[in-house]
């Protein structure tokens, strides 16, 4: 409204005879539109010829008050075609098509890039759908790995539910103390074992300790196993590796402990120990007591590569001779053993010399059998690593410790 008057204002300056007074706008009303025309020859020479025309406003469907129904015009001076500027309430045309064309191009590039961001979509879900479509078949051709259990997993299965699944007889007799494996299956054989009221000839015959009811020689076998049990013992010279009741046997080193075995492990059946491997009766240092009977089995066999290492005391001197001698090795049973390691070590004695040797073979006498094949005396022979696993030096001849769970893995690595 206030360009209207502007407007207004400008053009009576121009012509003061020419215009009413009546075309001016009062109390915020709009008049109704005037046709201004020039009248006088004089007057159009002096000045320019406006011919300034306001369009009719268009009815409103609806009342309104008079407050609100002054809507403010928007004048426009555009160029008509006779060359001479007017004023309008539209914009040119030349406006119009920019806005319009201003208007198509946002739309075209708002359209683009909703295809671009549907394109890219669609690529993205085919791209997942062929990754998803390799492995499924690289799943289809590989096979599935067996699940991986952690080690308290798997301790809590080998004591509460591997002990309990149903077992071979002779092994279930061998792991109550009763003998050792082939002599349990003697006993069965021998017919002096019964199941569950039957005699049972047959070692093979897989039982449950904690449901069936086994007697052997009349004594029934007790309902829980004793647990298992690893020691570390530092066998004395003239000791024998053996399970009998000899006195002078590893086992016997144990006498006092088993005797007092109800007030450490009440209500649990004693074990029945055994040594793990053997080592002859001149020879001391680390030996493996257990009752485990698979543990041993795995430990003592020679397909487990398990290093031994052996300190050998020689009655004299050694040359380069006898060590290159002894690093070729021996044929023994037919077997031809090559030694791991020959090493001297620093001399205490002029007299004697002390060798390291570590072998993983564990043929019988390997080691003496190796030193003796050089032309060499053997004084003494200390076994003093398994595996690595070393015999505390703390721990006193004729001695043992119980192992822990970190000790028992390393007997089974090697250095």
């Amino acid at each position: 409204m206030a360009l209207a008057n502007a407007a207004t204002a400008a053009a009576v300056s121009l012509h003061p005879l020419l215009f009413r007074p009546a075309c001016v706008l009062r109390f915020g009303r709009r008049l109704r539109p005037l046709l201004l025309r020039a009248t006088s020859s004089a007057s159009t020479s002096s000045a320019p010829d406006f011919n300034i025309t306001f369009a009719e406003p268009a009815p409103s469907k609806k009342a309104s008050s008079p407050a609100t129904s002054a809507q403010p015009l928007v004048p426009w001076i555009v160029r008509g075609e006779d060359g001479k500027p007017r004023l309008s309430t539209s914009p040119p045309p030349e406006v119009l098509q920019a806005i319009a064309l201003a208007e198509a191009e946002a739309k075209k590039a708002a359209k683009k890039e909703s295809l671009k961001g549907q394109k890219g979509a669609v690529a993205a879900a085919a791209a997942a759908a062929s990754s998803a479509s390799v492995k499924a078949k690289e799943r289809r051709a590989t096979p599935a790995a067996p699940p991986k259990f952690s080690k308290a997993a798997r301790r809590f299965y080998n004591e509460n539910i591997k002990e309990t699944e149903p077992q071979r007889l002779a092994k279930v007799l061998a792991a109550a103390g009763v003998a050792s494996r082939r002599t349990s299956e003697e006993l069965i054989f021998q017919g002096k074992v019964t199941v569950n009221g039957s005699v049972c000839t047959s070692p093979q015959t897989k039982v449950d300790i904690a449901k069936d009811s086994i007697y052997v020689n009349g004594n029934r076998i007790s309902k829980k196993l004793p647990p298992k049990l690893y020691f570390a013992v530092n066998k004395p010279k003239g000791y024998i590796c053996s399970c009998g009741e000899e006195s002078k046997s590893v086992v016997s080193l144990f006498s006092d402990y088993l005797k007092g075995w109800n007030k450490i492990q009440p209500g649990l059946p004693k074990p029945r120990l055994f040594t793990v491997g053997r080592l002859d009766v001149a020879t001391t240092g680390l030996i493996i007591v257990t009752n485990d009977g698979e543990f041993a089995q795995k430990l003592a066999h020679p397909s487990s590569n398990v290093k031994k290492e052996y300190v050998v005391t020689i009655d004299g001197a050694v040359h380069k001779k006898h060590l290159i001698a002894i690093s070729e090795g021996t044929k023994i049973d037919g077997v031809m053993c090559v030694p791991d390691l020959v090493e001297p070590l620093a001399e205490t004695d002029t007299r004697k010399t002390r060798l390291k040797i570590v072998v993983h073979e564990g043929r019988n006498h390997e080691v003496r059998e190796l030193v003796q094949n050089a032309g060499l005396k053997v004084y003494a022979l200390k076994r003093v690593r398994l595996g690595r696993f070393r015999l505390p030096a703390d721990l006193g001849i004729g001695k043992f410790v119980e192992l822990k769970q970190a000790d028992i893995k390393s007997l089974e690595g090697n250095n």
